[in-house]
């Protein structure tokens, strides 16, 4: 079957019926919003998908022509070469910039019932959407993944309350829990991009060890929205695919149609995901015009 047969199998374009049943799951708290970098503005003044970070290290280290291209390589490269506090401050330069919440970012804060929202980019709008929303306080902390190499420890994320201050272990109270499982530059510039980082993490990843007990915990009786991410490399389709592991359903996706791979076809019709060519704007419409 060609691209365009499968897409015109699989994604739903006239998704309005569908959205009606996802914002009435996501007020109640049976849908996981699963965030990647399409939902920040690509004017946001940092990274605003994974092409756009491999550029943005193509253009401060020279980079052989194998690693070009490809943030993960490019990363690996620059820790072997010139230290992981170099590769470090340069994921810092990267997201220094302050991203405001977006429409979707306050409308998911918005939402108390929300168990639980994933965040799978770098920057720190979800954070800020519910540091901000008046209604929160202090019922959301995060874990965010963390990056084992040259730290002595073994430890697989790290917690964080709602001022960001690192705790022991999350809060009973916490009614919503932010999942970073690559890390963020807020609070505390956490990191998982290089190969090596990922080495071990994909070696237990099948057992579930490197997922927080309270995430596996929380997306039981769940399913998942994917929103703004690609799957057009086996990492991000692998990461999602664990993190969604022995959870309820349903599994939706909010796709741009043109420009999907065959592989990400094929990772929505395997894992029953439902892509909906639905924009991010549009959801958070929904969700603001829905009590």
């Amino acid at each position: 079957m060609s691209v365009e047969a499968a897409l015109d199998e699989l994604v739903v374009r006239n998704a309005e019926p569908v959205l009606d049943d996802i914002v009435r799951r996501l007020k109640s708290g049976g849908i996981i919003p699963y965030l990647g970098p399409g939902t920040v503005p690509v004017d946001a003044g940092v990274p605003a998908s994974y092409a756009a970070l491999a550029a943005f290290f193509t253009s401060k280290v020279a980079l052989p022509r194998r690693a070009r291209g490809n943030p993960w390589a490019s990363a690996q490269f620059i820790e072997g070469r010139k230290h992981r506090k170099t590769l470090d401050a340069l994921m810092a330069e990267a997201f220094a910039a302050p991203v405001a919440p977006t429409a979707l970012h306050e409308a998911l804060a918005s939402c108390p019932q929300i168990p639980m929202i994933v965040d799978s980019w770098y920057d720190g709008a979800m954070r800020s959407a519910l540091a901000q929303c008046g209604s929160r306080g202090s019922d959301w902390g995060e874990v965010q993944g963390i990056t084992r190499a040259g730290i002595g420890e073994f430890l697989w994320f790290r917690f964080y309350d709602a001022e960001g201050d690192e705790v022991a272990a999350p809060e009973d109270e916490w009614r919503t829990l932010l999942y970073k499982p690559h890390g963020g530059v807020t609070p505390a510039h956490n990191y998982l991009i290089a190969d090596s980082d990922y080495v071990e993490v994909l070696t237990e990843i099948d057992i579930q060890t490197p997922i927080p007990e309270i995430v596996r915990t929380r997306r039981t009786n769940c399913g998942f929205l994917f929103i703004g991410c690609r799957f057009d490399d086996q990492m991000l389709r692998l990461y999602a695919r664990q993190i969604m592991k022995r959870s309820k359903g349903p599994y939706f996706a909010l796709v741009e149609p043109e420009g999907l791979t065959r592989n990400e076809l094929r990772f929505f019709e395997t894992e029953a995901i439902t892509p909906l060519a639905v924009s991010p704007a549009r959801l958070a419409e929904r969700l603001a015009e829905t009590v």
